[in-house]
């Protein structure tokens, strides 16, 4: 079996299983696979809470509450989460592909369905790696699978299958929960519409409200004039229709009030027009209440226009492209605790005694989730971290009072502060601000503070993402869309962009959790990436984009950002 140790895949996929552990995720590749041509390279999912069959299938639990156990042929021991079904054949129990190998789906119907010439006569949903030409499974053949390794033909497994002591209740619930995936309806699709929304808070910003609008309106009515989309192998046109017949219709979700409120919006919404995915979408100050929605009614939520996303390790629905300020905090927090790591070494008088760190930003604005991230990091190593949150209507001034001039100043603030820092000297020699909040390329920040300031930048640098933005900036041109917030825009091409890849290759398999699946394996192929200069989604993440740089103001001017430094992941 081939690992997911080496190249990029492999260094992405951080929490990957260990060899051992991929063993015992092939069972259920083997129950479809023949012999010799089983693989499995995918790390766990996040687990769900149900029945004793999904805890086996998702967390290999056992009915007992005790953890799954396998023996592989060659003596491996393996148990609870790296005995799970879900390690190769995902959330969807659709599989997936690796290199040129397939992982079959496992759903009920694929299991049974009669044996056929060839996947022309198939009458299921194509993913890859089904087969026709297998006599179909029975419950009896499942468990013999399972328990003793022999196919539905009664030839041997492949040497990858590891063997279960598994009593009958746990069999009849793992069979029972196999059978429940394929009673999944899709929703917010119809023989001839596709159904999206796109979600926007109140205090969403309306500028990037405008550009964000334009860009979906104009996509959506592209996609519907010329349908895009690859045509898998071994398909035939009958299968592909839906690129033709399906036309993609937007929903725009706008919320009101207060954000206790938002949640019973949004079900009124869904209920009003369901829908198959949430595709972009744009937050402010509180986006949680949205994600929590997308979690609990298992609609996909991809890449909103958020600075501030929830992290949870345990939700599935929900991809981002970065984790905005909270990336910001660390690519600052590695910077100043490297810087104080150098004072250190080099042995200068302040060795002892690494520098105060001072924070200002907005009280209630988003910065304010960046600042207790840094503060939180910086304190880790020991660091004093002091905070001043600005009331409304305070001055930028009035917070530079009394910061010593060998501190750092880390500053969460919008172009309007920024600007207004005119009026006064940079408060210290080391300053850092948010870039994301602050206006990137196009902040503000006066002419004496340029020399002293650094930015965090969770981006490519222009010049490295010029060739990646041109097409999607030229589109713009071309249905004459004004650049009004040329990130919040290319991201949400991006987005539009990759959700209709993705559609493409699943041909007409309409399931939510395989929609993220497939975003998940297509992600790090895609070459015009926009801002970023990589994407990659392993199984179990939610944050696209990793890293980011620290960038100064550069030429006499101080107008050109350059890297100050390398790439850093945090």
């Amino acid at each position: 079996m081939n690992g997911a140790g080496s190249g990029p895949r492999g260094r992405a996929r951080a929490r990957a299983p260990s060899l051992a552990a991929r063993w015992l995720a092939a069972l259920f590749a083997a129950l479809i696979l023949p012999v010799g041509d089983a693989r499995c390279a995918t790390a766990a999912q996040p687990a769900t809470t149900g029945g004793a069959g999904e805890a086996l299938y998702q967390r290999g639990i056992l009915g007992s509450g005790e953890p799954l156990d396998a023996i592989h042929d060659g003596g491996v021991h393996l148990q609870g989460a790296a005995a799970a079904c879900m390690n190769c054949h995902r959330r969807s129990g659709l599989g997936s592909r690796e290199g040129n190998s397939s992982i079959p789906p496992i759903t009920w119907r694929y299991l049974v369905e009669p044996r056929a010439q060839n996947l022309e006569d198939v009458d299921l949903p194509y993913v890859p790696g089904m087969r026709a030409e297998r006599e179909p499974y029975t419950e009896a053949t499942v468990a013999r699978a399972i328990r003793e390794g022999i196919d539905s033909e009664g030839k041997p497994l492949s040497s990858l299958m590891p063997q279960y002591a598994l009593n009958d209740a746990d069999m009849q619930a793992l069979i029972g929960y196999l059978k429940h995936l394929d009673r999944r309806r899709p929703t917010g699709v119809t023989d001839s519409v596709l159904h999206f929304a796109t979600i926007i808070t109140p205090d969403a910003d309306p500028v990037k409200r405008a550009g964000m609008l334009d860009v979906l309106t104009h996509y959506f009515a592209d996609k519907n004039v010329f349908p895009l989309g690859a045509v898998p192998p071994l398909r035939s046109s009958r299968k592909m229709m839906f690129m033709v017949n399906r036309r993609w219709e937007l929903h725009v979700w706008e919320l009101k009030g207060p954000p206790d409120t938002w949640r019973e919006q949004l079900t009124q919404f869904q209920a009003r027009q369901p829908v198959f995915a949430v595709v972009s979408g744009l937050g402010g100050k509180n986006w949680a209440p949205v994600h929590d929605f997308c979690e609990q009614e298992a609609v996909p939520c991809l890449f909103p226009n958020v600075e501030v996303p929830v992290e949870n390790d345990h939700d599935f629905y929900s991809v981002y492209f970065s984790k905005g300020v909270l990336l910001e905090s660390g690519l600052i927090a590695a910077r100043i605790v490297d810087e104080a790591g150098t004072r250190q070494t080099q042995g200068t008088k302040d060795a002892k005694s690494p520098k105060r760190v001072w924070q200002v930003y907005r009280a209630g604005d988003n910065g304010e989730r960046g600042a207790q991230a840094l503060a939180a990091a910086l304190e880790a190593h020991g660091m004093a971290v002091s905070s001043r949150a600005l009331a409304p209507g305070e001055s930028v001034a009035r917070a530079m009072r009394g910061i010593p001039r060998s501190g750092v100043l880390v500053l969460w603030l919008r172009p309007p502060d920024i600007a207004a820092l005119a009026k006064i000297p940079p408060a210290t020699d080391t300053v850092f601000m948010s870039g994301l909040m602050g206006g990137l390329d196009s902040t503000p920040l006066p002419a004496s503070w340029r020399g002293v300031t650094r930015l965090a930048y969770p981006f490519d640098l222009p010049e490295g993402r010029r060739v990646r933005v041109d097409y999607a900036f030229g589109w713009f041109s071309i249905r004459q869309i004004p650049m009004v917030a040329p990130q919040v825009q290319a991201d949400t091409y991006l987005a539009c962009g990759l959700l209709a890849e993705t559609l493409s290759h699943m041909v007409d398999a309409f399931v939510r959790d395989y929609l993220v699946e497939r975003i998940q394996d297509m992600l790090e192929r895609r070459i015009l990436t926009g801002y970023y200069p990589r994407l990659t989604l392993a199984p179990g993440q939610t944050f696209a984009s990793k890293g980011g740089y620290i960038v100064r103001f550069a030429g006499p001017d101080h107008i050109k950002l350059v890297a100050d430094g390398d790439w850093i992941v945090p």
